[in-house]
């Protein structure tokens, strides 16, 4: 399957939010959807799930128009709205049912996520009893029922400890393993460069990035290079006085090397050799999501 966002644009009065967008979704590729607060995630969420209509643009689903209540969606909006006095089962069988299954099959597929998250105990007792993380997962599971096609998820990792994160991370692994449509939103970097093959960022209503984020880092990695040594300091120093042009920035027990252009590591292996300087890595910087993030749109004011 694939979802394609063609040329969206939305507006509200005169404030224009969106401002052509395009993005794609494949099947078994977790897409990581970034951008700063404000930035026009929601709002696209939101047109996907026909929350709001776009003014201009289509939304497809392999080629045809892509309408959500047509679909099985499951959807995990930032702005949580279950029911705090309802059991637990009884509102995920209701969900379950607002999106087109029957109630048996909404049951049992309720009752099998919420074994899988550990709340089995909780099924027949109301919302506002669990703690704030076991109502996250709740709220997670409600988009898990009857197996959706598309899952969006929007801020799911709120409210969650590192084992229940763990336990989420291993079941939408299994949803992009078994060729689902997954698009996950987030601040937490960390967990979308673990998740996501591909990523879209947007900033004040633009796509500024999307792709393969693998080959995003490794592109914008540019000609910088990890070094590190048995004396650093040493190392160091033999840099800054054979290769005057190369920006060199500490970074932990080791320091990166800016070479300007291509790197002729001959010539630096000679120079270090010729010292007698031990050279314990040499690899290549890959920056991190977070660090692509700033980058990008870390220096705009919101």
């Amino acid at each position: 399957m694939k979802l394609e966002l063609k040329n969206i644009h939305k507006s509200f009065g005169d404030k224009k939010v969106l401002h052509g967008i395009d993005m794609t979704v494949q099947s078994g590729r977790a897409l990581g959807f970034l951008g700063r607060n404000g930035a026009g995630k929601s709002t696209t969420i939101r047109c996907i799930m026909e929350v709001f209509r776009q003014d201009e643009g289509d939304i497809l689903l392999d080629g045809q128009p892509f309408h959500a209540k047509n679909q099985h969606v499951g959807y995990l909006p930032e702005e949580r709205g279950m029911y705090s006095k309802a059991k637990v089962l009884d509102q995920l069988v209701y969900f379950g049912q607002l999106r087109g299954g029957t109630k048996k099959d909404s049951k049992q597929s309720a009752t099998k996520w919420l074994e899988y998250f550990d709340l089995g105990e909780w099924a027949g007792k109301p919302l506002e009893q669990l703690s704030k993380g076991n109502q996250q997962k709740v709220q997670i599971i409600q988009s898990f029922v009857n197996d959706p096609d598309l899952l969006i998820l929007d801020e799911p990792f709120s409210g969650l400890d590192p084992v229940n994160a763990q336990i989420f991370k291993d079941a939408i692994g299994g949803f992009v393993k078994e060729g689902k449509l997954v698009i996950f939103s987030s601040h937490q970097m960390a967990y979308v460069e673990e998740l996501c093959d591909d990523i879209a960022l947007i900033h004040e209503g633009n796509i500024l990035l999307d792709g393969d984020l693998d080959a995003i880092l490794k592109a914008r990695s540019k000609n910088r290079w990890v070094l590190e040594g048995k004396d650093n300091k040493a190392l160091r120093e033999l840099i800054e006085q054979n290769f005057p042009s190369f920006e060199i920035e500490s970074h932990e027990d080791s320091f990166i090397v800016d070479a300007k252009g291509e790197l002729d590591q001959a010539a630096l292996f000679n120079a270090i050799a010729n010292q007698g300087l031990l050279l314990e890595k040499f690899e290549r910087w890959m920056p991190t999501l977070n660090d692509l993030f700033i980058e990008t749109v870390g220096g705009e004011k919101q």
